[in-house]
């Protein structure tokens, strides 16, 4: 046995471990339901932007129901919060959000879950049949009900392109960048028309584009060992990310001069799936509105993202907040999402609804993003993500891009820091 291997199995034997404590604590939660009470209360938890605060708004009004949203900025924040949640058997939401990379990481205890299945109508063939698929646990219980989908996009700043000579329409702007040595080019002329302004964020964006457009293993292969360092698809999209290092503003995803970099224009594109449109909007500011549209991604489309609504074992009332999730799942409400916030629906009826087809996004230059996100979603393909992947990417690939693209460590020098720490986040 390799020692990836024995890691893995040892790290898979940890976290049952700890959330088998949180399965055994459940039992003690307080607040125990009272036979036939309707509860005053639900908690809903998010991260990032689900476009839930109209859908929360009518819910409670068709129920009665009071529903605290709780919302973490960054999904890197969210998931040790749900891993301490799990752990001493109480604080979670009584729905919570599961990213796919943390939700095949739970998926080990299933227990921690209710099974959703009992609870809600029969909707195994409501969504994309891969989606829903993805939300059952090894045991065939249903942990999760589908929210959306992640497909790939450039945001771009019209008017940063004009002032460096670049076209702004969005037809001829996709054209600029059929594969990504075309990017890198459009990317150095914008540099240099600009007066040496930065083209993108940070190459750790284009690392994640480029990661998820490969439709193969990434960190891990289909029996869960790490093959971070030998993966070829890991290879290509780090390949990709450090070539474009000196186009690039060198702000962390998700950090304070991130979110101030699309108010300031530090950049003028960024890689958008679907739920990211909420995020630029809101870090853009109402200032900015109309400056923004929206492009093809170089090299193809891609699945970025997505996730589910599940509802945690210690939750005193099941049967409400499984409620509470179909209600927020189903077609009609991941249409209004869309439209909110930008999260790309999965339930098949949202995809074919006129409202979502034909839907503009008037922060973006009006450019019809039901269309242009709608067209690629026959085309998305699952990616095996293995039980740790988030733990990998964000403490092992990005940090060592980081390390590389400011300067700290010579390329050589940063994929063996990545390759080294894969080991270590992906067992443990």
């Amino acid at each position: 046995m390799s020692l990836t291997t024995r890691r893995s199995r040892l790290a898979a034997s940890a976290l049952a471990a700890i959330t088998a404590i949180g399965g055994l604590a459940a039992c003690g939660n307080d607040d125990e339901p009272v036979a036939g009470e309707k509860p005053g209360k639900l908690v809903l938890e998010t991260f990032g932007e689900f476009g839930y605060e109209e859908l929360i708004k009518q819910y409670e009004k068709d129920t009665g129901i009071k529903i605290e949203l709780r919302k973490t900025a960054q999904l890197g924040e969210y998931r040790p919060k749900l891993v301490r949640y799990l752990a001493t058997g109480r604080g979670a939401g009584d729905v919570v959000a599961l990213e796919e990379g943390i939700l095949n990481e739970f998926k080990s205890n299933p227990r921690n879950w209710a099974d959703l299945a009992p609870l809600v109508d029969d909707h195994s063939t409501d969504y994309l049949p891969w989606k829903w698929e993805l939300g059952k646990a090894p045991d065939g219980r249903l942990m999760g009900l589908p929210t959306d989908v992640g497909s790939l996009a450039v945001c771009y700043r019209k008017d940063l392109f004009e002032a460096a000579g670049l076209p702004t329409d969005r037809e001829q702007v996709s054209a600029l960048w059929p594969d990504w040595d075309s990017f890198l080019q459009t990317g150095r002329t914008y540099k240099q028309g600009s007066g040496g302004k930065a083209f993108i964020d940070s190459v750790t964006a284009v690392a994640d584009a480029a990661l998820f457009q490969q439709g193969a293993d990434l960190f891990y292969d289909k029996e869960n060992n790490i093959i971070a360092g030998t993966s070829p698809a890991v290879k290509t999209a780090w390949d990709t990310a450090v070539s474009m290092a000196d186009i690039s503003a060198k702000v962390a995803t998700w950090s304070p001069e991130w979110s101030a970099g699309f108010k300031q224009g530090s950049f003028a594109a960024t890689f958008c799936p679907s739920w990211m449109l909420g995020i630029v909007a809101d870090n853009s500011g109402e200032e900015n509105k109309g400056k923004w549209d929206v492009a093809a991604v170089p090299g193809g489309g891609g699945n970025w993202g997505g996730s589910w609504l599940a509802v945690p074992e210690q939750s005193a009332h099941h049967e409400e907040a499984a409620k509470l999730a179909e209600f927020l799942t189903s077609a009609a409400s991941q249409v209004e999402a869309f439209k909110a916030k930008g999260p790309l629906p999965t339930h098949l009826e949202a995809l074919q609804d006129e409202a979502f087809l034909s839907y503009t996004n008037e922060y973006f230059s009006d450019a019809p993003t039901g269309k242009i996100f709608g067209e690629s979603v026959s085309k998305i393909e699952p990616i095996h993500l293995g039980p740790k992947h988030q733990a990998v990417k964000e403490n092992a690939f990005g940090p060592a891009l980081r390390s590389f693209e400011n300067g700290q460590a010579g390329e050589d020098e940063a994929w063996q820091q990545f390759t080294k720490d894969a080991e270590i986040q992906g067992a443990f």
